[in-house]
C-alpha cells in the first residue's frame, strides 16, 4: 500500500479545483504535482494561460495560486505498480471536504479517465458535486497534442 505523500495545494481564492488520480513516482519523490517530465500538465496549463511554463516547485505553486488553481488526486492510498493507473488497487479516497470547506470552489475538473472513475465512485457520493473530465495530460495519452489538450482544458480560466 502506498501513501499519497503530499497535501493538497489550495489558498482561500482557490476557486478551480483538479483532481488527478494518484501521483506517479517521480511525482511521489519530488513531493509535489506532475513532476515527470513527460507529463504535459505544466506545459498545458502554461499555454491556457499563455504564460511561461513553471519550473521550480515554487514557480508550480505561484502559477497555481495566481490563477486561482487547486490541485490534489482523488486517491489517498492505493496499491500500484510504478506510475501505471491501470494497475490501481485497494483504494482509499482523499477527503476533499478539507480544499471545499476552506476555499470557494467553483468548479471541479478530472484530469482523465481513472481520476474520473475513482471521483465517481468515492467521492461525488459524498460530496454531491458533479466534475468535468478533461482529456489526461499524461504521456499515455499520447493522442492528444500540447495544443489540442490546452484548447479542452481552456475551460479552466475563472
Amino acid at each position: 500500500m502506498i501513501l499519497h505523500p503530499f497535501p493538497p495545494l489550495y489558498d482561500k481564492n482557490s476557486k478551480i479545483l483538479i483532481l488527478g488520480s494518484f501521483p506517479s513516482v517521480k511525482s511521489r519523490e519530488q513531493k509535489f504535482f506532475y513532476g515527470h517530465p513527460q507529463n504535459r500538465f505544466w506545459r498545458v496549463v502554461a499555454k491556457v494561460f499563455e504564460e511561461n511554463v513553471p519550473v521550480t516547485i515554487e514557480e508550480k505553486r505561484e502559477f497555481l495560486l495566481m490563477h486561482r488553481l487547486s490541485v490534489w488526486d482523488v486517491i489517498a492510498s492505493c496499491e500500484i505498480e510504478g506510475s501505471a493507473d491501470s494497475s490501481i488497487k485497494n483504494v482509499t479516497p482523499n477527503n476533499i471536504s478539507i480544499i471545499l470547506d476552506n476555499a470557494d470552489i467553483e468548479k471541479i475538473f478530472v484530469n482523465g479517465k481513472t481520476a474520473e472513475k475513482y471521483y465517481n465512485k468515492y467521492t461525488k457520493p459524498l460530496i454531491l458535486r458533479d466534475a468535468i473530465c478533461l482529456p489526461s495530460t499524461s504521456p499515455a495519452n499520447a493522442a492528444w497534442s500540447v495544443e489540442r489538450l490546452a484548447k479542452a482544458w481552456e475551460i479552466i480560466k475563472t
